[in-house]
């Protein structure tokens, strides 16, 4: 018998490894010896494949048992009156600079600019840029705070067709402002619904 065979016997009865099941030692190991692999702590314990399903399936249920809202999102006067809350914005104050001629409907450059000193007396809360023919009526929604410094916006748009598109802005003292432009489109975009 060699020497290293002797000092490798010798370890192995002086140093039993623990029965199968790992309980010899106070945790279970597998046959590497090292300990399975532990949950990890973002992962609810007792979480299954079988109860996301189920709580996906409820949802989806609840979800369709729900009224579908009443307001259209292409219906421009029901959209025009649930921004405008009833009341008739004044002309003035926002200055919205797009082309006459829009070669392109899918992007179309425009500005929408408020005229505001931008303190926390006096400044515009938000923006609503409408179109009047996009299967969407609300192109953009933006909310500002007097930290904006200016109410200025850039943005590029998608137009469905030759329409009006309206800008609302409404200031913190509850008042609504609008400014409007009319835009030429020889290519359509929004075809397809989007």
């Amino acid at each position: 018998m060699s020497l290293f065979a002797s000092r490798f016997t010798r370890r192995r009865v002086l140093r039993p490894l623990p029965p199968c099941g790992g309980t010899g030692w106070g945790e279970r190991r597998d046959s590497w010896g090292f300990p399975p692999p532990q949950p990890s702590p973002t992962r609810g314990e007792g979480v299954t494949r079988r109860k996301t399903f189920a709580f996906l399936g409820s949802s989806v249920l609840v979800a369709s048992a729900l009224p579908a809202s009443a307001l259209d999102p292409g219906d421009f006067k029901a959209v025009y009156a649930s921004v405008t809350r009833g009341t008739e914005p004044k002309m003035g104050r926002v200055k919205l600079t797009m082309p006459e001629l829009a070669e392109n409907g899918n992007s179309v450059s425009t500005l929408v600019e408020v005229q505001s000193p931008m303190t926390e007396k006096d400044h515009v809360k938000t923006i609503n840029l409408l179109a009047e023919k996009n299967p969407t009526t609300v192109i953009f929604r933006v909310h500002l705070g007097p930290r904006a410094g200016r109410a200025r916006v850039a943005t590029n748009v998608r137009l469905a067709d030759t329409q009006r598109v309206v800008a609302i802005a409404e200031m913190s003292d509850g008042s609504l402002w609008m400014g409007e432009t009319r835009v030429l489109v020889t290519l359509a975009a929004c075809i397809d619904g989007g």
